[in-house]
């Protein structure tokens, strides 16, 4: 997993902070919204060639990282 993350950027002056995949820096929000419209890998990876297998699974294990909020209120913050 610490492989697969290594590949999410956060920094203030990239795409205003927002989590990005590293060298194309496409958010890690759009590969999710991507796969949660029912595209698969091979689809985005054919739209988008700069991308690698390794960089959707890195947005996912970092979805994954994110539900393990253990409290409704640190969701919130």
């Amino acid at each position: 997993m610490k492989e697969m993350l290594s590949r999410i950027r956060i920094d203030s002056a990239v795409c205003h902070g927002e989590p990005v995949l590293r060298g194309p820096r496409y958010p890690v929000e759009n590969v999710l919204e991507w796969l949660s419209a029912g595209m698969i890998a091979e689809q985005i990876l054919a739209d988008y060639p700069d991308l690698e297998a390794d960089d959707i699974l890195a947005a996912l294990a970092f979805a994954a990282r994110l539900t393990k909020i253990k409290r409704q209120e640190d969701l919130a913050a």
